[in-house]
């Protein structure tokens, strides 16, 4: 049992302790009590690599402790660090696990999860701006069912595309260290292994995003131009898999506020890029 002090969930009402354990019914949670708990670089390389599918994958990405700066962080928002207008919610607290269609044809991969945002309801990119952005193009397009995205349990649905992060965890600043961003570079590298036999494109929200998908897909064996190829908004560039296929991978500027508040990123721009997605 927790001694943490436990608060009403704003959509279904059940009581949670921050962080939230695994298995205690949050809407989404993919893990239990039982999901194993990788602490170290080597845990997470070698707990990604037995996941037989996206369900294992995301519940042991769920529970993910392998880098204690980041694992202090997370916490330290979910119990002392909110803001004042979720004061009275529980903070999931926990790495952000993958959200969407398992079988999609198209994946997004985003920087990393957002204090008050996903750190806070433990959905992807939920919660904040960045998610009211990138949902409300997702339904423009075609992806998702409604046009919003408030809390794990809303009714929220995607079809045809899957979303990540290169980094599962909060960072202090938004900027995680390399070594923490190698280290969550086995989930992804897994992501795409299972994605594989069904992906066709990959769009990226931002440069480390772009950087951490070209990585990943050169350890699994995929075919990455050389040069490498440069980030940019609308950039696209082909990644042959190992298995023949190619896969289309598109760069698109972050729907951070930075980026939407100063018109850096439009939303006929974000349409566009998603659009190619399909």
């Amino acid at each position: 049992m927790t001694d943490e002090p436990l608060e009403p969930h704003p959509i279904t009402g059940q009581l949670f302790a921050s962080p939230v354990p695994p298995g205690t019914g949050w809407p989404g949670d993919p893990a239990t009590s039982r999901t194993p708990v990788a602490e170290t670089a080597d845990a997470v390389r070698r707990v990604a690599a037995s996941s037989d599918d996206v369900a294992v994958l995301d519940a042991r990405v769920s529970v993910c402790r392998a880098c204690p700066r980041l694992v202090a962080w997370r916490e330290s928002v979910a119990r002392e660090g909110r803001r004042a207008s979720f004061a009275d919610q529980p903070y999931w607290g926990r790495p952000g696990p993958g959200f969407g269609d398992p079988d999609a044809p198209a994946l997004i991969v985003g920087l990393a999860p957002a204090a008050n945002g996903t750190n806070r309801t433990g959905r992807m990119f939920t919660g904040d701006r960045s998610g009211d952005w990138i949902y409300a193009a997702l339904h423009r397009t075609g992806f998702a069912n409604q046009p919003t995205s408030e809390h794990a349990g809303d009714g929220l649905e995607l079809t045809g595309v899957r979303i990540v992060a290169a980094v599962r965890c909060a960072p202090p600043e938004n900027k995680p260290t390399p070594q923490e961003r190698a280290t969550c570079g086995a989930w992804l590298d897994r992501d795409l292994q299972l994605a594989e036999p069904h992906l066709r494109s990959i769009m990226t929200l931002g440069a480390i995003g772009w950087d951490a998908v070209l990585a990943a897909a050169r350890r699994i064996g995929w075919e990455v131009p050389r040069p490498k190829p440069r980030f940019g908004h609308g950039v696209e560039v082909e990644l042959a898999t190992g298995s023949g296929t190619v896969v289309r991978l598109l760069g698109c500027y972050h729907v951070s506020p930075h980026n939407t508040f100063t018109g850096r990123l439009t939303e006929p721009m974000l349409d566009d890029v998603l659009r190619r997605l399909r």
